[in-house]
């Protein structure tokens, strides 16, 4: 069919009319419009309407004038597809329009010729334009068709050259899994690369990446002179040293048309054609693979190719071998490792079990024996929790999870073991994950029987609690003693050396000034008695209670050394038993004295929480702070004893106390209490 850009002019686009009409097929359906026009207006035209009646062609006028009106329009269709079509129906149908209009007796005829016209017009275009289309679809079906059958042999042809690359390879992997001793592998990799090229030469050289060198390690078909000259080759220097700095393959057709490839030692070999390609693995290169004829040869891509493949075969195969003589070393290793855990683990003299994934024991030294009193296979597959009567099951399952999901915090858990024959002891449980090729296989769990030291603790503690007993003891009796005689005393002999000032008027003016100083220093003495009375013991705690106490230590603070106290209530405040109220008050008075002496703070803020049956107390300054070290015993090394001497009070309570410190940004003392 025509070319249907020319459509759009017979649909009006005014610029592609003088193209349309240089179209042949334009001007006949305009002959035809025409002629059809003039026989169907033939009754108005005297000369053509004569000849119609004297030839009596009324019934065959209106014949031709039909197949007239039909043939432009399925013309233009044809020609023009169904935009031309269309347009001739429209332009054949204003043609006939006037007729209705000058012939009035036949204006309902001629209205609905017109009708049937232009229907039957669009109908005929619509049909030949589905034609045509489908005419053209089946034309791209059939042209894509074969597109699809010459990509098909393509790839046919790609796919056998393919299994043709992929036999060679494949024969060379078999070959090359034989063995992982680096010299066999190389010495089949020589066989199977004359094998898959067809060559008369290989080489095989392998990369020292510190000395930047090639060595000749696996050859074929070259002499001792040859390979003499060959043994070492740089990097960068020859075909295989730039082969080997770019990792990229390399062919030479004609080594004597090449002043790289030709060498003196070449000529006299006789190599001509050679390709060469890196080795391989993990994308480095481990070497070069040569092949090589001695006449000229064009090898091709495809073949190129397949040396590369094999290369790359073999460098994998190359690695392999290192990494299994490795292993085989490091195996050794571990086997001399294993044997050496095992000497510590048996002869260890601390209990240790292998606790497995499945819950149950897998392993246990003597040291277990003699701390359960079960044997090592009794012991094995029991669960670690039958011998821990002071902790759950289900808190042990959930130490030992959380080993082996990898949380270890290196904390040690203390708890109590009943042994075989009822008795029981307190041990220290350190668990830690056991690892394998970065995954966890189990858990080590280190017992340490700790019953003595335990119980010495107890008695230390308790040691302490009756020596801070008899020292606050001690301190009440001192404190009473000091108030009750030497304050008294001191009171007594102020007052006789004033009356004996103030009577004696025959004294000499020197001794009355003598005896004023002489009471001055007592009234003195007599103060620093009674202050030292009141740090021993005040009698306000005793009397009012804790925050009337702490009151007096805040002015103390104040009005000696200047440094802004503050003491804030939270709750009700109540009476707390004897006990409680001095520990917390001798914690206070510590807390402040390390205030007055190191902080070089300007405001102090003490706060008692009464809101719950636990009594909480805050010392917090602003001080300059100090760091803290990983553990609260590490205090004593930094000489901070008096931070010891406020835990051991709080723990003799029932109680905790936590330290919050860091440099410049001050220091918070949080003590807390059953009250």
């Amino acid at each position: 069919m025509t070319d249907h850009t020319s459509v759009g002019t017979l649909a009006g686009t005014g610029g592609r009319l003088p193209q349309v009409m240089r179209e042949p097929h334009f001007w006949v359906i305009l002959a035809i419009m025409s002629c059809g026009t003039l026989l169907y207006y033939a009754d108005y035209v005297p000369v053509i309407s004569g000849i119609e009646s004297g030839l009596r062609l009324d019934f065959a006028r209106h014949s031709v004038h039909r197949i007239l009106s039909i043939l432009p329009v399925a013309y233009a269709a044809f020609v023009f597809g169904l935009p031309g079509g269309l347009t001739a129906t429209a332009v054949i149908a204003a043609l006939l329009l006037p007729r209705v209009f000058i012939a009035p007796a036949e204006a309902g005829e001629s209205a609905v010729e017109v009708a049937a016209f232009v229907f039957i017009g669009g109908f005929v275009s619509w049909l030949i334009d589905v034609q045509a289309r489908e005419k053209s679809q089946h034309r791209e079906t059939i042209s894509s068709l074969e597109w699809t059958q010459r990509e098909l042999r393509s790839h046919i042809q790609a796919l056998e050259n393919e299994q043709k690359r992929l036999s060679a390879i494949n024969a060379v992997l078999s070959a090359l899994a034989e063995s992982l001793e680096l010299p066999q592998i190389l010495h089949l990799a020589m066989e199977k690369v004359r094998g898959v090229m067809g060559v008369e030469i290989s080489m095989l050289f392998l990369l020292d990446e510190e000395a930047t060198v090639l060595s000749l390690e696996a050859y074929h078909g070259i002499s001792a002179e040859y390979v003499h000259v060959a043994e070492k080759i740089k990097v960068g220097v020859g075909l295989n040293g730039r082969v080997a700095q770019t990792g990229e393959p390399l062919a030479v057709s004609d080594s004597s048309s090449s002043p790289i490839a030709q060498t003196e030692a070449g000529r006299r070999e006789n190599i001509q054609a050679q390709v060469i390609v890196p080795l391989k693995a993990k994308g480095k290169v481990l070497g070069t693979l040569c092949a090589a004829t001695r006449g000229p040869k064009e090898f091709a891509p495809e073949e190129v190719g397949l040396l590369n493949s094999v290369g790359n075969a073999v460098g994998v195969a190359i690695e392999n071998a290192r990494l299994y003589q490795k292993e085989k070393h490091t195996s050794q290793r571990l086997r001399q490792s294993e044997q050496n855990y095992r000497g510590l683990f048996e002869n260890s003299t601390e209990a240790i079990f292998i606790h497995g994934f499945n819950g149950k024991i897998i392993g246990a030294n003597r040291s277990c024996e003699n701390l359960t009193g079960y044997t090592s296979a009794e012991m094995t597959g029991m669960e670690l929790g039958s011998f821990l009567s002071g902790q759950g099951k289900e808190e042990i399952d959930q130490i030992i999870a959380r080993q082996y999901r990898g949380e270890n915090d290196g904390s040690s858990y203390e708890l109590r073991l009943t042994k075989r024959d009822g008795t029981e002891a307190t041990v220290e449980m350190t668990p830690s994950t056991m690892i394998r090729d970065e995954k966890p296989v189990g858990v080590q769990v280190i017992l340490r029987d700790v019953t003595e030291q335990r119980r010495m603790q107890e008695n230390l503690r308790f040691y302490l609690s009756q020596v801070l007993k008899a020292q606050e003891s001690e301190r009440l009796r001192i404190a009473r003693e000091l108030h009750d005689d030497t304050a008294q005393a001191l009171t007594g002999l102020s007052r006789r050396l004033d009356m004996l000032a103030s009577s004696e008027s025959h004294l000499a003016p020197d001794t009355l000034e003598r005896l004023d100083e002489l009471r001055e220093q007592t009234d003195a003495i007599l103060a620093g008695v009674r202050r030292f009375s009141q740090d021993l013991r005040p009698p306000v705690l005793d009397d009012l209670g804790l925050l009337p106490a702490l009151k007096w230590l805040a002015v103390a603070l104040e009005e000696q050394d200047g440094i802004s106290a503050n003491i804030r209530m939270l709750g009700d405040q109540r009476r707390l038993p004897l006990d409680v109220e001095l520990t917390l008050f001798r914690i206070a008075q510590e807390a402040l004295n390390n205030v007055r002496k190191h902080a070089h703070a300007s405001a102090v803020e003490l706060t008692l929480d009464f809101r719950d049956s636990i009594i909480s107390m805050t010392v917090a300054d602003n001080g300059k702070g100090f760091s803290l070290p990983r553990t609260t015993s590490d205090l004593a090394a930094l000489g901070k004893l008096g931070v010891l001497g406020m835990q051991e009070r709080a723990r003799l309570l029932g109680g905790s106390l936590t330290v919050e410190s860091k440099p410049d940004e001050g220091t918070r003392i949080v003590v807390s209490a059953p009250g």
